[in-house]
């Protein structure tokens, strides 16, 4: 199957859920390879794009309804869905673990206990260049209200919202991959 497929599958085309997905997915997409373009990154642009086209593929499975979504899960556990998704579409590895560790800026086991998240226990830090690209490139990206890009200060704010240790694994993927944003 390919990551166009498995989207129609999950995210039927003229459905409002669809658009929402799309019209983020693509922004951070589209900001990925951009941002591996500006750095040298040596990652493959197709494999960029596919792994952030399919980074939140999970969502329809949680229950966000502003979003479209009328699953069951919490919306925090889109991550680990979205990865046993791709998993059981026989994907590309890679792209399950971009799916399951963009959320936030990683959360870590202790993160899981210490909040008391509804989350399989388990760590969900990017750990690959492509895995910290794609989580990266989402914090700019809403997809609600009106999913313009958010300038870094915004990003940071909500990082610090989440709690100090977010904040500070972002700020790390930010000295990695940070570049003016707003130029490219």
């Amino acid at each position: 199957m390919t990551y166009n497929e498995i989207i129609d599958k999950y995210y039927p085309p003229g459905t409002p859920r669809r658009v929402i997905y799309m019209r983020h997915c693509e922004a951070v997409a589209s900001l990925a390879v951009d941002i591996a373009e500006a750095k040298g990154l040596d990652l493959p642009r197709e494999m960029v794009y596919e792994a952030a086209m399919l980074h939140d593929i999970g969502i329809f499975m949680t229950s966000a309804r502003d979003i479209g979504c009328e699953g069951d899960s919490p919306y925090i556990m889109h991550g680990v869905l979205g990865g046993r998704l791709l998993r059981s579409e026989v994907m590309p590895e890679e792209y399950a673990r971009v799916a399951e560790r963009h959320t936030g800026a990683g959360i870590t086991a202790e993160d899981i206990e210490r909040q008391h998240l509804p989350l399989p226990q388990g760590d969900y830090m990017p750990e690959t260049q492509l895995e910290r690209l794609v989580c990266y490139a989402d914090k700019f990206y809403s997809k609600s209200g009106d999913m313009r890009r958010k300038p870094l200060d915004r990003v940071i704010a909500s990082m610090e919202r989440i709690s100090p240790e977010t904040l500070c694994r972002f700020m790390r993927l930010h000295d990695e991959l940070g570049c003016d944003v707003t130029r490219i």
